[in-house]
């Protein structure tokens, strides 16, 4: 038996069409939703009107200015004064034909009251709804008060007509109140507190005026009063009605009460098994019926029971499903709040607060203190609420403490870290708080995909861009750097704010209000920074091939600090291994040491590859012997000597160049690092049997012979590939070695936007750093390469072809230049060098199956599983994951979420272009 589908509520009212000025039924319409469905004038006003000046925005502007300039809500305005001077009149007249005498003084008083309450509701409402208020109240307030004063007292004698009049004028006030609580109240759940406060405050208002009298008389009509605007308000005829409609709900469920805010019978229960059948579907259900009735206490009942009843491991995603669009966000307030101790709160405040009940003020402080209505974070299912609440009331402080109640559930550890991370944002003052706001000091990693809030967390990621191009506004020297940064800065930001429905609800507001302000604060550094024009070609700061030094070398900051710690801080020149596939940008580290060391440590940088063709160990002494030199200032030994006699001839050198420091030694950690770039040469040579194995246990003695002497070797090959036997004594005496491998996004966006040289006047956008970044994967030279090429293609456009161009690089910009053939030819000695290595596999031994998995994998830019990979081999799987092991390590391929795939994008389309070259 299948299951009956759970219905979808559309209680809207249905018209497609503007109400008309000239349509009887549209007047009668109009009076139906006032006494019978107000919500609709919510509705029409919300839905028709929208394209007009929202009320809240005419601050000073005269009514009718603002009426004049909004018809919609012009003729809402006219229909209802309209009604409330017909409608009355009308009724009063019909009682008069049938019988009953009609003071006509009294219809006009009543009318009278309606429109100056209706108007005065309107004008001083101040809200989105004003017009449909003001509407409301006028045509309930004049017809109830002009038939209540023009027939009810004229029906009956002095005394009874002082009973009957009062008692008519409660009922007139609660009806007027009650429907105008139906519009301005009633569409959220302040209807509770709105209720109570009508109920209160006509009893309180009748029961007191009766008082002042001072006779019985007044008093019963006091009493009579307040009951008449309490069961006007609560509309019971209505909830009598709806126990009939909403019985038959089940099927035909849009046939709902929407005026009584008494529970209709049976819907708790059908609540409950929508949101069991059909979470979508009755969440959409809960809306409606808080958008168009007020039958907010089934709904709340029913929310908190499913909440409460929710496994642990579910409790945080349940909330956020409806947290995720709620009509009203106070459902999920009383979610962890009292709704009763809400309700009875705002009872005794508006029932005590009336002036002539100031002798029980004391009573009223006592009742108010024993009511306990604060947020509660006693169950994960209240903490879990109040942390969603909190993030809609911009309070992300409160929020962090709600949701470390939860935090070891699932998604609590993210929601936590969101609090933290809003917290940090929100109490910016200026330009410097923004700057210094360190994304690592919230200490809080994220966990796993799949994430509960992904587009939350993009918009931090775009608060994250903001703070590193503050630091770059505060910091650099550089005007055009600066102004950059704080264009790509604002326009992050307006991204945030002009796209805010794409950020979840329960935060969008707090995230906003951040880039508001962050905005604010950077448009003032506007003037300081000025603007920048180009006027002839600019210098390219990007170097291709080369080392980079000086100003031009960025990033690598982790590096240059383990090595700064190894050097500075100890007593010792430690040696330490450094090691990176081809281009990584091993030789640029190496050659801006001494700047970073200080004058306390001297670097003697040697590349090896001078070295490639010795025949002879005292060759490559002597390479070594004359860096030195140049650096420490002391004679090299004689070239004969090294060649007779290299190992005892360099020894007594070093042992030179060690009495040097310590008689120079002005501090514990200065002494001398000898750099040797490109190490894998030495294992050539070795292998070549031009120089004895013995060289290498020869070296491991020069690392030991003095603390005031250090090695820092740089090569491609990892210490668990260098693996015969004569190259272990050496880094036995080694510290760890340190890898150079991809730059992370921030150091690549570092080196494209501040490639550091004064005023550098082009900038990227946004999407065009993420794009370099998606083809280079933060390889160094490839990063260099890009960045070369558009400068070169921007000056070549601009000053020989003439064109007008922004000085800002566009993903158009950045795909021209991969999309050129002449890039791949610059680039083809990396990515050649690459392809050959990745041949090697283990002790150097070639092994073409390296080759022939890129190719494989080089059409597949989402990558292979290993099934898949090893179906388009020739080879075993074993064998397959060996030489997929060597590629790990040469940082070549990598493996992501199961499958295999090449890391740099740009090699990966150089592969493709190699298979394909092969095939023809």
């Amino acid at each position: 038996m299948s299951k009956t589908p759970v219905p979808r509520l559309d209680l809207a009212p249905k018209l497609e069409r503007p109400l008309s000025l000239l349509n009887p039924l549209d007047y009668l319409r109009l009076l139906y939703w006032v006494f019978y469905f107000p919500q609709a004038l919510r509705w029409y006003v919300e839905n028709f009107a929208k394209e007009e000046v929202r009320l809240e925005k005419r601050n000073g502007v005269n009514l009718w200015v603002w009426l004049r300039e909004n018809p919609i809500q012009r003729n809402l305005w006219f229909q209802g004064l309209l009604l409330t001077l017909v409608a009355p009149v009308i009724i009063a007249a019909i009682f008069q034909q049938i019988g009953f005498h009609v003071d006509w003084f009294g219809v006009a008083l009543g009318v009278a009251l309606g429109v100056a309450f209706g108007v005065a509701l309107g004008v001083a409402g101040g809200v989105a709804f004003g017009v449909a208020g003001g509407v409301a109240f006028g045509v309930a307030g004049g017809v109830a008060f002009g038939v209540a004063f023009g027939v009810a007292v004229g029906v009956a004698g002095r005394v009874a007509g002082r009973v009957a009049g009062g008692a008519a004028f409660s009922v007139a006030l609660g009806v007027a109140v009650g429907v105008t609580l139906g519009v301005t109240l009633g569409v959220t759940l302040g209807v509770a507190f709105g209720v109570a406060g009508g109920v209160a405050g006509g009893m309180a208002g009748v029961v007191a005026l009766g008082v002042a009298v001072g006779v019985a008389v007044g008093v019963a009509f006091g009493v009579a009063g307040g009951v008449a605007v309490g069961v006007v308000i609560l509309r019971l005829e209505s909830w009598f009605f709806g126990i009939f409609t909403n019985f038959r709900s089940s099927q035909n469920p849009n046939s709902l009460s929407r005026i009584t805010p008494i529970p209709l019978p049976s819907l708790s229960r059908h609540i409950n098994t929508w949101l069991q059948e059909d979470l979508e579907i009755g969440l959409y259900n809960i809306n409606q019926l808080l958008a168009h009735t007020l039958q907010f206490i089934p709904v709340v009942k029913v929310v908190n029971r499913q909440l409460a009843r929710t496994p642990l491991e579910q409790i945080i995603w349940y909330t956020s499903k409806f947290a995720e669009n709620p009509f009203d966000w106070k459902l999920i307030y009383v979610a962890s709040a009292s709704l009763n101790a809400n309700i009875r709160q705002e009872f005794i405040k508006k029932f005590f607060d009336f002036p002539f009940f100031f002798f029980l003020r004391s009573l009223n402080n006592r009742l108010l203190h024993q009511i306990n209505t604060d947020i509660r974070l006693d169950t994960p299912p209240h903490a879990t609420a109040a942390g969603f609440w909190y993030l809609h009331e911009k309070q992300p402080i409160a929020a962090i403490q709600a949701f470390a109640v939860v935090r070891s559930l699932p998604y609590g550890e993210e929601m936590y870290t969101l609090a933290y991370t809003l917290a940090i944002s929100q109490r910016t003052k200026d330009l410097s708080a923004i700057a210094n706001i360190n994304t690592e000091t919230r200490n809080f990693p994220l966990p796993d995909t799949p994430l509960l809030r992904p587009d939350t967390w993009q918009a931090i990621n775009s608060l994250d861009r903001v703070v590193a191009d503050a630091k770059v506004i505060q910091n650099s020297t550089s005007r055009a750097s600066r102004a950059f940064a704080l264009n790509r800065a604002i326009g992050e930001l307006l991204q945030i704010i002009d796209n805010p429905t794409t950020i979840p609800e329960a935060e969008r507001g707090l995230i906003v209000d951040i880039a508001k302000n962050w905005k604010s604060i950077l448009e003032k550094q506007a003037l300081e920074v000025g603007q920048v024009e180009i006027t002839k070609p600019v210098t390219n700061p990007y170097i291709v091939g080369d080392p980079v030094e000086g100003e031009l070398f960025v990033g690598r900051d982790d590096i240059m600090r383990q090595l700064e710690e190894l050097w500075l801080m100890g007593t010792n020149m430690q040696s330490v291994v450094l090691y990176g596939h081809r281009r990584m940008g091993k030789t640029s580290i190496l050659r801006n040491l001494s700047p970073r060391l200080g004058a306390g440590v001297k670097v003697a940088y040697v590349n090896l590859l001078g070295v490639g063709g010795a025949s002879q160990e005292g060759e490559v002494l002597m390479a070594i012997s004359d860096a030195i030199s140049h650096i420490m200032d002391i004679e090299p030994p004689k070239d004969e000597d090294l060649l007779n006699l290299p190992e005892p001839t360099f020894n007594r050198y070093l042992q030179k160049i060690i009495q040097k420091i310590i008689n120079e030694d002005s501090s514990p950690a200065r002494g001398l690092i000898i750099a040797l770039d490109e190490f894998e040469i030495i294992e050539e040579l070795i292998s070549a049997g031009k120089i004895p194995q013995s060289f290498m246990g020869y070296l491991r003695s020069l690392v030991q012979m003095s603390p005031k002497i250090g090695f820092i070797l740089a090569g491609l090959h990892t210490l668990e590939e260098m693996t015969a036997d004569y190259f272990q004594p050496l880094y036995a005496s080694f510290t760890p070695p340190i890898k150079v491998s991809f730059m992370e996004s921030g150091d690549a966006d570092v080196i494209l936007t501040n490639p550091g040289i004064d005023d550098f006047p082009l900038d990227y956008t946004p999407a065009a750093r993420d794009r370099v970044y998606h083809y280079t994967y933060g390889q160094p030279f490839l990063l260099q390469l890009v960045g070369f090429q558009l400068v070169r293609n921007y000056n070549d456009r601009v000053f020989r072809m003439g064109q007008k161009l922004d000085p800002l690089f566009t993903l158009d910009d950045v795909e021209a230049v991969i999309n050129d053939s002449a890039f791949f030819q610059g680039g083809s000695f990396y990515f050649e060098g690459v392809w050959n290595q990745a041949r090697e596999g283990d002790a150097g031994q070639q092994d073409f199956l390296q080759q022939d998995i890129l190719q494989a994998l080089a059409p597949h830019q989402e990558g292979l599983d290993l099934d898949s990979l090893v179906g388009n081999l020739e080879f075993d799987r074993e064998t397959t994951e060996a030489a997929l092991k060597t590629l790990v390590r040469h940082d070549v391929v990598v493996e992501k979420h199961g499958k295999w795939l090449i890391v740099v994008e740009l090699f990966r389309l150089w592969v493709l272009g190699l298979r394909y070259q092969q095939k023809m």
